[in-house]
């Protein structure tokens, strides 16, 4: 018997869960004691501008069991991010009811918060062909060289020792940090692509591959030229072309808050013929970056004098990028399948817009993610809240906080704050962009997950520590068990997993540059590695991955289980992050369930035995 005023994510308070349309129609109710004089309710909703929308509750003159009735109202709201409680008008005096957790509302408690509602634009779709997918994601210059003419500038240092340790000292020129080439590129992705699909991956998004001097490319120095380490054009076409084959999708990195200095746009190196930024006030590009005192102070991305910041909101910068002859709509034109926005949050809003435009402009299909690091619907960056999600902008994001949750869980933390985490995402998030977003453990900017999950703290470590530190043997077998149950949370959670690459190879490292260290050809682990091609069959064989419901069957101090299910097919999963074995009783008997992972089920009863999972599906 429901006893609380009021439960967000119960369809009895709530008659839609999570995020709403806007315009649609939706009811609100509270649960109230008969005998408690209530005289009146009113929801009230409050905007980004602090305005106040109020709803009246009425009584539905229904007599529920316990002595409860209900009131409700019918609510429909413009787009929009709104906070919202209830005002209780009693004989002795108003009461209001707030979240205390949960989604749990409580009368004037001691603590607790307004509750959101995410209301999205009328007609917002993304892509629904990469629903049920998975990523995967390439730093190119360590995945595989394959061939290539090799004209590249003479100042890079070009390694000959593929699997070496990144080079992390910045004053050894012209070996140093970011300048050491591995000569990994995309003729050699392509040559993989039979590996890549066994994977079940149908995404592959790139790190940057445009022309620029750095081996992580996020200093781009031209944008309509591919790096000449990485190939040519006309590889990158071919790669696209042959991805098609194998149903995977190619996407790009889109660096477009800074540049580097050494780049034809601002030429502080005088590598190149134009007349760039640094180069004089009257060069065309002049007016893109943001001088204090030409030509000497200027704004750079987190202050690295070597990335200077763009003006996203110059007409001409946005058409450049945004524009017909753009550069998103030049690759999208040469194959690309889409874009990942590095530093999302700090593009600004109209810029966005015009991303979203040309994106759609070149395929209504096409898949625009955005890097942002926290909750998208409610982020707030400049001063102004951001509508990421809410229509115009992107399809979905990099999924930070389901990343947390997983590592934090795995790693010795309670399984209701993972619950917790997972549903204010599920409940605050639109679901064409839950379906789309990018379920990592592991990229480019973060430790690798087996050095995390084997316990390595890296804070307060310098890279001269992490040079030096290798995992025991002991160390490695638990990052690699952990591992299996982090990876089975991030392949079966609403979303699309997205796999950096060498994680399934058994790849350890620290922080930048650790992390980008080589695809261990022929040194796999190929446990790790049959589990991955494992999960990522069983992932696509399921059509309730696509966009099915996720409820969570029960949650415990150690575990989790949980339930993903369409209108054909269903999957139920469960992590032990114990080591001792956890049983549990089910009202579903399972036996019509096939096992992937764990012990089978004994009709309703399964266990979960320690530090494990269990996988079942129908």
């Amino acid at each position: 018997m429901r006893t609380m005023p009021y439960n967000s994510r119960d369809t009895f308070y709530k008659s839609l869960f999570g995020s709403v349309e806007a315009q649609q129609s939706f009811r609100l109710s509270v649960l109230l004691p008969r005998d408690g004089y209530v005289k009146g309710v009113v929801a009230v909703f409050i905007d980004d501008d602090k305005n106040e929308i109020r709803f009246e509750l009425t009584d539905d003159n229904n007599n529920l069991e316990g002595g409860f009735y209900t009131r409700s109202a019918k609510i429909s709201l413009d787009a929009g991010l709104y906070f919202y409680y209830f005002i209780m008008y009693t004989q002795s005096g108003e009461r209001k009811l707030i979240n205390i957790g949960g989604g749990f509302g409580d009368f004037e408690p001691n603590n607790g918060t307004y509750w959101q509602l995410t209301v999205y634009e009328k007609g917002f779709k993304t892509p629904t062909h990469t629903r049920g997918g998975i990523i995967y994601q390439i730093f190119p210059d360590r995945f595989f060289k394959g061939q290539n003419n090799l004209h590249y500038p003479s100042d890079r240092f070009i390694r000959d020792d593929w699997g070496g340790s990144p080079e992390y000292k910045q004053v050894n020129l012209p070996r140093s940090l970011g300048n050491d080439y591995f000569c990994g590129n995309l003729n050699g992705i392509t040559e993989k692509l039979p590996y890549i699909a066994s994977l079940g991956v149908s995404m592959i998004y790139l790190n940057p591959i445009f022309e620029a001097h750095s081996n992580h490319r996020y200093n781009t120095a031209d944008y309509f030229k591919i790096d000449p380490l990485l190939g040519s054009e006309q590889d990158f076409i071919n790669l696209c072309a042959k991805a098609k084959e194998y149903n995977i999708d190619i996407i790009l990195d889109g660096v477009f808050s800074h540049t580097g200095d050494d780049s034809i746009y601002f030429n502080a190196k005088g590598r190149y013929d134009s007349v760039g930024a640094y180069n004089s006030k009257y060069s065309k590009y002049y007016p893109w970056y943001k001088f204090k005192t030409y030509n000497t102070d200027y704004e750079s991305w987190w202050g690295v004098k070597s990335l200077p910041e763009v003006n996203e909101d110059n007409p001409d910068f946005t058409e450049f990028i945004t524009g017909e002859n753009g550069v998103i709509r030049y690759w999208m034109r040469r194959g690309a399948a889409g874009f990942r926005l590095d530093v999302a949050d700090e593009l600004p809003d109209a810029f966005l817009d015009n991303v979203r435009k040309a994106v759609k402009a070149e395929n209504e299909n096409g898949y625009l993610l955005g890097e942002v690091w926290e909750d998208a619907t409610n982020k707030i960056s400049y001063g102004a809240r951001r509508r990421f999600l809410r229509g115009s902008q992107l399809d979905s994001v990099m999924n930070y906080p389901f990343a947390n949750a997983i590592m934090d869980f795995v790693l010795g933390g309670n399984g209701k704050d993972f619950y917790e985490a997972v549903m204010t995402i599920l409940e605050n998030y639109p679901p064409m962009a839950l379906h789309n977003l990018m379920n990592h453990i592991g990229t480019h900017d973060t430790v690798r997950a087996i050095t995390r999950l084997a316990g390595v703290n890296i804070n307060g470590k310098d890279r001269e520590w992490q040079s030096n530190h290798t995992l025991s043997e002991d160390d490695y077998k638990k990052g690699v068990k952990l591992l299996k149950l982090a990876a089975t949370l991030q392949y079966t959670l609403v979303g699309l997993p997205s796999l950096y690459y060498g994680d399934e190879a058994g790849l350890t490292g620290g922080s930048d540059p650790f992390c980008r260290g080589c695809y261990p050809w022929g040194n796999e682990n190929s446990d790790l590695l049959a589990f991955y091609k494992k999960l990522g069959a069983a992932r696509r064989d399921c059509p309730a991955f696509k966009e099915g419901s996720l409820t969570f069957l029960a949650v415990g101090l150690g575990y989790v289980l949980f339930k993903r299910q369409d209108e054909n097919s269903a999957a139920i999963i469960g992590i032990n992050r114990w080591n001792a074995d956890e049983q549990l009783t089910l009202d579903e008997d399972l036996s019509g369930y096939k096992t992937v992972f764990g012990d089978k089920p004994d009709g309703n009863r399964l266990t979960i035995k320690g530090e494990d999972i269990v996988f079942f599906k129908r």
